[in-house]
């Protein structure tokens, strides 16, 4: 397994999503069971002009992106038939809000591998700052077909 970072271009092979809803800036670590990744929170952002206008806070459910975005890089990689397939977000499970990130943020994102089956996989994520847990949640992948979105 390749344990060296890796930046956009490669983020770019691995995920469908482009600008505005591509939260992965730098992959860290990839492991055999985990990822670990980071988004820069930049005062910029999109959702930020609108969410809590003059107290900007990166919203919640986009953190949950983050972590599944993290999480889909970790099944891109590790997936027997990636050429065929993407993984997309199926369940989010125990979600918790631990306190507000901010622009200027460095939102450091870890997803491990806790079960899979040949169509489903099952990963405990956590979004950190400053080595303080931000939020964290259980978050099933479901493998579709890139053509028409069955599996």
């Amino acid at each position: 397994m390749d344990k060296t970072p890796f930046g956009s271009e490669r983020i770019l092979e691995l995920l469908p999503h482009r600008f505005p809803m591509l939260m992965i800036d730098r992959v860290l670590e990839l492991g055999e069971n985990f990822v670990r990744a980071e988004k820069l929170v930049t005062a910029n952002e999109p959702a930020l002009a609108g969410h809590f206008p003059g107290q900007p806070i990166f919203p919640g459910v986009l953190i949950i992106e983050a972590m599944a975005q993290a999480a889909a890089i970790w099944a891109a990689v590790n997936s027997a038939s990636k050429e065929r397939k993407l993984s997309v977000l199926a369940g989010v499970d125990g979600a918790r809000f631990r306190r507000q990130v901010k622009p200027g943020d460095v939102l450091h994102l870890e997803a491990r591998m806790l079960a899979a089956r040949s169509k489903l996989v099952k990963l405990e994520a956590k979004a950190s700052v400053g080595g303080e847990i931000v939020a964290e949640a259980v978050l099933l992948a479901a493998f579709v077909s890139k053509e028409g979105g069955e599996p």
